[in-house]
């Protein structure tokens, strides 16, 4: 089943230039991007790092915190146990720490950035 499926897309990926050439009179295909507004803008280098960086870092933020209520939540249901409040103690503080080291981070990266297009921008 799972070869038919994959078959009759093949089959389909393939045709697919030649139905929507068929549709513009373009044989080759070569108008259809010249003409179509794709939708890409024209915005800074700068900017559009500076916006990866911050996801990068607010989403390794979210990991951290994550992090520092499991280690919580060990600790929490650990009922006495020294060897999970260790564990746990363990885990919390290397989520602290991955958290200081984020915020160092994009700290650090905010300031290189905002340094970058402010000396660029003559």
């Amino acid at each position: 089943m799972l070869k038919k499926v994959f078959f009759c897309l093949t089959i389909l990926s393939l045709l697919t230039p030649v139905l929507v050439s068929a549709q513009t009179n373009d044989i080759l295909g070569l108008n259809i991007i010249n003409n179509a507004n794709i939708g890409l803008q024209a915005s800074d280098p700068r900017a559009v790092a500076a916006r990866i960086i911050n996801v990068a870092l607010g989403f390794l933020g979210i990991v951290a915190v994550v992090i520092v209520l499991y280690g919580g939540f060990m600790w929490m249901t650990a009922a006495g146990n020294e060897e999970r409040i260790s564990k746990a103690k363990q885990i919390l503080s290397a989520g602290i720490i991955g958290l200081v080291i984020i915020v160092m981070a994009w700290a650090i990266a905010s300031y290189v950035v905002k340094t970058l297009m402010n000396v660029t921008n003559t």
